[in-house]
């Protein structure tokens, strides 16, 4: 899924599946989240917000549980200390 970077509130990136009808956010934390039965009219709406944030808490966070996946942080390979060797 293709993310597109936003600043508005809380959201940094915000990607749809329009064939899975998926929606996926990234909070500022990391945070991934994933709302299920998204239409098309609702992403157009939401990613064409003037503010994202606001219309993500009015239409879409008070009303779907979403599914939590790994945060984007975890997802990106861990880089390695050189300086752990020396204290193993």
């Amino acid at each position: 899924m293709e993310m597109k970077k936003v600043s508005s509130g809380r959201l940094r990136a915000i990607g749809y599946d329009e064939k899975a009808r998926c929606l996926r956010i990234e909070l500022d934390n990391g945070e991934l989240l994933e709302y299920d039965r998204i239409t098309l009219e609702m992403w157009r709406r939401f990613s064409e917000s003037a503010s994202p944030w606001s219309y993500y808490l009015d239409n879409i966070q008070e009303e779907l549980t979403p599914r939590r996946l790994a945060s984007a942080e975890s997802s990106k390979p861990q880089q390695r200390n050189p300086l752990d060797d020396l204290f193993s």
